[in-house]
């Protein structure tokens, strides 16, 4: 699955987190995402969001 996760666009494998990788650009994510899914021999999904064009790193609490 390929979706926006606060600015990045992060592909995701169900049940297998050591395969996740964020990238910058959409584009860029969803080719990645289309080879893994292919390769694994699995259907690729791509979550629609609307671009923010901002990589944003949530404040810690103090």
């Amino acid at each position: 699955m390929t979706r926006s996760n606060r600015g990045q666009w992060e592909n995701e494998v169900e049940g297998e987190p050591e395969r996740s990788q964020s990238f910058a650009s959409r584009e860029e994510a969803i080719t990645a995402g289309r080879e893994l899914a292919a390769l694994l021999g699995t259907t690729h999904t791509v979550i629609e969001s609307e671009p923010t064009g901002v990589i944003t790193d949530e404040e810690p609490e103090d």
